[in-house]
């Protein structure tokens, strides 16, 4: 069974190689094409094996999702809002790797409940969707994750993943989550996140 969250510090060999060549990047606002605060970088940042060392913590194989921003990296200042908040994720895994230097980061990952539910997810088993009330998985997303992604009062956070460089957090993109707000004036002291979306790899 895939575990639900871990998180693996000092996860790159040479995490200053990285955040150096994700702060070289653009992050143009012209390309943002998504409900999220910030930017995206206008190409992926390479990690070579990442997907073959992923697969491994998973105990899967796994590669990059189709259609998805896997890779890149997203820069997100004090100023930034999106049209989103509480949300899942379009892939069968998820990673985010910090890479905002320790004496920056703020926050982190944030992941929640909802409170009329009872939910920290949206369930993989038909029988848990029906017993929360709903008749599929795309009529419980509908009526809890995109009715109420930004109602705070929805809510209630269950726990935090705080930023801290080079920590990597995998988690199951069923789960209610969101980024924490935004920080810095420019890239050097912004919120610096490199993005994981996959699929699964057949053997």
């Amino acid at each position: 069974m895939l575990p639900s969250f871990t998180m693996i510090d000092d996860f790159l060999a040479d995490p200053a190689e990285a955040r150096r060549r994700a702060l070289k990047l653009d992050y143009d606002p012209a390309l943002k094409n998504g409900n999220y605060p910030g930017v995206l970088s206008d190409r992926p940042l390479e990690i070579a094996g990442l997907d073959e060392i992923v697969s491994g913590i998973l105990g899967t194989p796994v590669c990059e999702a189709p259609g998805t921003v896997h890779g890149h990296c997203r820069l997100t200042l004090r100023t930034d809002k999106g049209l989103s908040g509480v949300h899942i994720d379009p892939a069968f895994y998820s990673g985010i790797l910090y890479l905002s230097a320790d004496e920056h980061c703020r926050g982190g990952t944030e992941f929640y409940r909802h409170r009329r539910t009872g939910l920290d997810r949206v369930p993989t088993d038909p029988l848990r969707i029906t017993g929360a009330g709903f008749d599929n998985a795309d009529q419980l997303i509908e009526s809890v994750v995109n009715a109420d992604t930004l109602k705070p009062s929805k809510w209630e956070r269950s726990f935090t993943a705080p930023m801290r460089f080079n920590r990597l957090i995998l988690f199951s993109p069923w789960m209610f989550h969101n980024s924490a707000p935004g920080f810095g004036d420019r890239p050097e002291n912004g919120r610096l996140a490199y993005l994981m979306f996959f699929a699964a790899r057949a053997n």
